[in-house]
């Protein structure tokens, strides 16, 4: 078995081993919080998993070259703290999935009920008073909220197993930096779809790309990678080596999930066909469409995009719209532009041989990604 498999493996026993012992003091308060763990362990099943093996392979590369070093047995130690670090980034992700699916009123995630939908479904099924809907809000947003605390008490018991005090204190700084950036990048796109149309068309394509730096490329490809490379006591050279790596890769990550949130094959991606205009997302590809429709055009188009209520055929109408517009060609341009960039950057990295040839390989299903 290879080396990803197993540390794949290892991941996801960790993550049932926790919700299993908190399924267990949840028990003890109440039967009733039953659902909230079972919830989150639904969730946590599976999953393409990029944020736990960007940051376990540049862990891995960064060993090499690292000031401190280790012995053998506290290689082994810090083996098994990779585990609970990157398994803390799981946790994390997917507490963002849940508040993400909440602000984006997204109904399904990979191809089953997100998790307000579920707490809708259980107030219905069981003849509570009260909205089905408000219940669900509140429902989720305390499992996310509980989530992102199980992941800092996760990634904190990792850590007790760090090489020195100064490498806690590195991937530490890089963990809090990480939740902020995500929360600044989640606003400002919230900010966005309610704000766009007030503000100037040329500088849509500025601010998409500002919402996709925080919200996406930082948090999914660089964090990780800085805060497996800061547990291995990588020098500031390489942690900006990563950084030249991970950013662009993380901007391609996001294009190519805004084109897959337009056009993207539903049996493949768990999302409905065109959810993210449903979902009135201004994303880079509608800000490219947008600034180059006339004004008559683009207020139809404006319009379409924040009713959240689109009929098929108008969905149809905005998808041909962005092709039309040459706004999918561009961002495909963009895409491999990017790609090259990060892909260059990697050559250069002074790292282990088998975590290059392994960072390569994840980012090459990152940008051709289908889901």
């Amino acid at each position: 078995m290879s080396e990803t498999k197993v540390l794949l493996g290892l991941i996801q026993d960790h993550l049932d081993e926790f919700c299993v012992a908190r399924k267990s003091d949840f028990e003890q308060i109440s039967p009733d919080l039953i659902p909230v763990v079972d919830y989150t362990r639904d969730l946590l099943q599976g999953g393409k998993r990029f944020r736990a093996l960007f940051c376990y392979w540049s862990w891995v590369g960064a060993l090499a070259g690292a000031d401190v070093r280790q012995t053998e047995s506290q290689r082994e130690a810090s083996a098994e703290a990779m585990v609970g670090i990157t398994a803390a980034l799981e946790m994390f992700h997917a507490a963002a999935l849940v508040h993400d699916d909440l602000l984006d009123q997204s109904d399904t995630r990979r191809g089953a009920p997100s998790v307000h939908k579920r707490f809708e479904a259980l107030h219905s099924a069981s003849g509570w008073a009260g909205s089905p809907e408000r219940f669900g809000v509140a429902g989720s947003v305390l499992v996310g909220d509980l989530m992102l605390g199980w992941s800092s008490e996760i990634f904190g018991n990792a850590l007790l197993q760090a090489p020195e005090p100064s490498i806690e204190t590195s991937c530490r700084t890089e963990f809090s930096k990480m939740r902020v950036e995500v929360m600044a990048g989640q606003y400002l796109d919230v900010l966005e779809e309610n704000a766009a149309n007030t503000r100037p068309v040329d500088e849509a394509v500025g601010r998409a790309n500002r919402v996709i730096l925080y919200k996406t490329a930082k948090y999914s490809i660089e964090a990780p990678m800085l805060i497996g490379a800061a547990f291995a006591g990588a020098s500031p050279s390489l942690l900006r080596g990563l950084s030249a790596f991970g950013i662009p890769l993380g901007m391609a990550f996001q294009l190519r999930d805004d084109i897959l949130g337009v056009f993207g094959d539903p049996a493949i991606t768990g999302k409905p066909a065109g959810d993210d205009l449903r979902e009135g997302k201004r994303t880079v590809l509608v800000a490219l469409t947008r600034e180059s429709l006339t004004s008559s055009v683009g207020a139809i188009f404006d319009e379409m995009l924040s009713s959240r209520n689109l009929t098929g055929e108008q969905i149809s109408f905005l998808q041909q719209t962005i092709i039309g517009s040459g706004a999918l060609a561009k961002s495909e341009r963009m895409i491999e532009e990017l790609a090259d960039e990060s892909l260059n950057a990697l050559e250069s990295l002074e790292i282990d041989d088998r975590a290059k040839i392994e960072l390569r390989e994840l980012a090459l299903k990152v940008i051709n990604r289908q889901a």
